[in-house]
Formats: structure tokens, sequence, C-alpha cells
């Protein structure tokens, strides 16, 4: 794969596109995000995960622009100052929608986890036979300590 050349900014036109790109990549991945998280919101988890892709490829094309506005930061300043200012405000309202989507996904997480956790106990304790004295697990068909019985897992939810 081939580089692309680092784009240069020279004059006012390309500096106005260069902010006019990052700040449309920006405004595309803050809906995407919004969607996704709306989604896991609803418990729709199949919805969310359809946005993954063009996610991965709206934050590629943003990191980009960001990366050609660093690079060009001081011909941004002397070209197009106003479009540094609309940078730095539309960043600070991308950043707040990018912490409560990890918000919302860390919760999704949390609480998927808690749900196999305590399926996975509720599995061992339903292998546990019940008896007089001692309560152990029942011994493995295999010679190889504790049986376990499978762990299944829907994935159409």
């Amino acid at each position: 794969m081939q580089r692309a050349e680092p784009l240069r900014v020279a004059d006012r036109v390309t500096a106005e596109a260069l902010v006019a790109g990052v700040l449309g990549n920006m405004a595309a991945l803050e809906t995407v995000l919004a969607d996704e998280a709306a989604h896991v919101r609803a418990g729709r988890l199949r919805e969310s995960t359809v946005v993954a892709e063009p996610k991965a490829a709206l934050a590629a094309a943003y990191m980009q622009g960001l990366e050609a506005a660093k690079a060009n930061a001081v011909a941004l300043k002397r070209f197009h100052p106003e479009g540094v200012e609309m940078l730095r405000s539309a960043h600070r309202r991308f950043t707040a929608a990018v912490e409560a989507n990890q918000a919302v996904l860390a919760s999704a997480k949390t609480v998927s986890e808690g749900l196999i956790k305590s399926l996975a106990e509720e599995i061992g304790r339903a292998q546990m036979p019940v008896g007089y004295g001692r309560q152990a697990p029942a011994p493995s068909p295999y010679g190889r300590g504790v049986r376990s019985g499978p762990l299944v897992l829907s994935r159409s939810l």
C-alpha cells in the first residue's frame, strides 16, 4: 500500500478545505457514535454492531485529518484562524460525545460480564451434588478434577 503525500496548506482555500474536511468527519463520526449508543441503551446489540465498519472508516479519516491539521498548525493559524477556533470548539463537543459513548459501552460490557459470570456460577452450583456431609463437586468422567457443564451463549440476542 502506498502512503499518500502529506497535505501542505499554502493558501486560504486549502486551509478552509482541510478545516471543512475535519469538521465533516467529526460530525459524521459523532452521529455514528450517538446512533451506536442509542442502540446499546435500547438493547439492540445487533444494530449497534452494524455501525462498526463506518465508525472505523470515519475514525481513520478523522485521525488523518487531525494529523494533517497538526502538521499544518502554523499555516492554518495564518490562513484561516477562525477555522482553528471552530476546530477547537468542535473538538470539545466531540470529546464529550466520545466520552458519553464510552460510558454507555462500558456499562453494557459490565452488565454483560456480570450476566455471564452469574450464569456460570449458577451452572456450577447446579453441578454440585446435594447430600449429607461436606459438599464436593462431582468428579469428572475424565479423571481430571471437577466436572463442568458446557456454557452456552446465544449470539441471537
